[in-house]
């Protein structure tokens, strides 16, 4: 059996598991990866808007893996809209990098289960396998971490390089062309970095398990030393 100590690491580490499951799994169900404000430049070349003019004219737009909405301001007031990513909108995008994103995040939901339970399994007994043990806990947090790692980057990388944010507004816009303004990445992003965080603690929590701490001896255990023990 495992000492206290080591049981309230493990079972610590399992909630941080658990907790970075959920976490992964409300930023794919949420669609707020990021949000903008968008310029609809025809409507601002057709009346030779000036700046105060401007304002209605810029709209907002915010968006997850899955679906999304916006707010399209081209000088007649508000309009608003939603989308849905699959199966039409991602022709437009860079379709391989949008799924990749997808199975990268499902791999690390994956992970994070199987780190849970071999978490569960370390605060309750000693494995006599080591891929069991607190190495393989480590393995799999790493693993998730990665993926995790992976998919926030390659979503930056979709942003910023494929202008994800242009292509999603100017989405079946035969007369209007839109030009972001602004881009935020939002709260279903940052749980995706409060994820891969997650991980990197409980590799720390692993390897404080692994640390082994002098024992104290009681002053009951030195009134019971004997002679013959002197003398050795």
């Amino acid at each position: 059996m495992p000492g206290c100590f080591k049981k309230t690491l493990f079972a610590l580490a399992s909630l941080v598991s658990f907790v970075s499951f959920i976490l992964i799994v409300v930023a794919m169900g949420t669609p707020k990866w990021m949000t903008g404000k968008i310029l609809c430049k025809t409507g601002v070349d057709l009346v030779n808007a000036t700046d105060p003019e401007l304002v209605k004219f810029i709209g907002e737009i915010y968006y997850g893996l899955f679906r999304g909405g916006k707010i399209r301001q081209c000088g007649l007031g508000g309009r608003r809209s939603q989308f849905t990513i699959f199966p039409h909108m991602v022709k437009k995008l860079n379709t391989g990098l949008h799924v990749i994103i997808i199975m990268f995040l499902c791999v690390a939901i994956s992970f994070s289960l199987v780190s849970f339970g071999f978490c569960i399994l370390n605060a309750i007994k000693v494995p006599y396998r080591a891929i069991k043990g607190p190495a393989g806990v480590c393995l799999w947090n790493f693993i998730a971490g990665g993926f995790l790692v992976l998919a926030v980057t390659s979503f930056m990388a979709a942003v910023k390089l494929h202008h994800l944010t242009e292509r999603i507004a100017s989405f079946r816009e035969n007369v209007f062309q839109f030009v972001v303004l602004e881009e935020r990445f939002e709260d279903s992003f940052w749980l995706c970095v409060a994820s891969a965080t997650a991980h990197a603690v409980n590799l720390l929590l692993v390897a404080i398990s692994g640390i082994h701490f002098p024992k104290i001896k009681t002053k009951t255990e030195e009134a019971n030393v004997t002679a013959e023990d002197i003398m050795y």
